[in-house]
């Protein structure tokens, strides 16, 4: 019994740092905020009971379905795009091709590199006048620069841009989710089809993508929750903008941060918070049964 103690004090002090790092910077928040958002608080003052009233406000306000609405289009476009993108890049670099290794890590740069650097790189490629893209887009339609899309300038255009970055920075991490996934497929699958005179896309349709569907799964999943939540690259691509972020570009995130410490409601924030946690969890919960259902079947 003493050394069968022992062994749990020894393997728990192995796991404690981490937890008690969990507690304070994860946990403790969480609760906090979680009570914030039935109070009403600017930060300075004393804080007071507001019972649903950060909640039922919330129903009101525009910009915060404005904000749920940019956070769904955000979603939906950079889901699809970044695992199309990682899959063609996995299926392509899983081939025995000259400089494999090579292009696996240039398709990886982007990720590991520098958010502030590869933005500042990005604006500059696609700024409205200057830009190598609308210059070479003006040479190759033989259209105005003046009168092609100004990018992230554009309020038609920004959303779009911030989508299209986005997949282009994150496409090689899942690229690389994507290619453990493929070396992981049995090879006897594919010399049996072969043998039965399947093609190239019968295979890969019949073969790969059933093979990879428990890794695609894990990449939703990521994915989802990553889109939800994102903040980083939006501040960084619309920095020094008059208006900051404008109502096109205005996501969730954002507007927790907006309200928190640019307005001083600590409450509302604390309830946006608390709505964009309800969703996460409840998307999670919906894909995980999702997969349990295509899993049994």
């Amino acid at each position: 019994m003493k050394k069968s103690i022992k062994d749990n004090l020894i393997a728990y002090s192995f796991i404690a740092p981490n937890f008690i790092g969990f507690a304070i910077f994860t946990l403790a928040p969480l609760f906090f905020a979680l009570a914030l958002s039935f109070m009403r608080w600017d930060g300075s003052n004393p804080i007071k009971w507001a019972g649903f009233e950060n909640f039922s406000r919330l129903f009101k306000d525009i910009v915060f379905w404005v904000a749920v609405r940019n956070t769904f289009i955000y979603t939906l476009g950079v889901v699809p795009l970044t695992m199309a993108c990682a899959l063609l890049l996995a299926v392509l670099l899983n081939q025995k091709i000259f400089a494999r290794n090579f292009f696996r890590t240039v398709a990886f740069f982007p990720y590991v590199a520098s958010l502030v650097a590869v933005t500042a790189v990005w604006n500059f490629l696609f700024s409205p006048t200057r830009g190598p893209v609308n210059n070479f887009l003006s040479f190759l339609l033989s259209i105005p620069v003046e009168k092609l899309p100004k990018w992230a300038a554009d309020r038609n255009w920004a959303l779009p841009t911030v989508i299209f970055f986005s997949v282009w920075k994150n496409m090689g991490y899942y690229m690389i989710i994507y290619l453990a996934g493929l070396q992981g497929i049995n090879a006897d699958y594919y010399e049996a089809a072969s043998i039965e005179g399947a093609g190239k896309w019968q295979k890969f349709r019949h073969i790969t993508l059933p093979q990879l569907a428990p890794t695609t799964f894990f990449i939703i999943m990521i994915l989802v929750i990553y889109s939800f939540k994102v903040y980083d690259i939006f501040i960084n691509i619309f920095a020094g903008q008059d208006n900051q972020l404008t109502d096109a570009t205005r996501v969730l995130v954002y507007q927790i941060y907006n309200t928190a410490f640019r307005i001083n409601e600590f409450g509302y924030a604390s309830s946006i918070a608390m709505v964009l946690l309800v969703l996460v969890v409840c998307i999670t919960i919906f894909q995980f049964r999702l997969e349990r259902k295509f899993s049994i079947n």
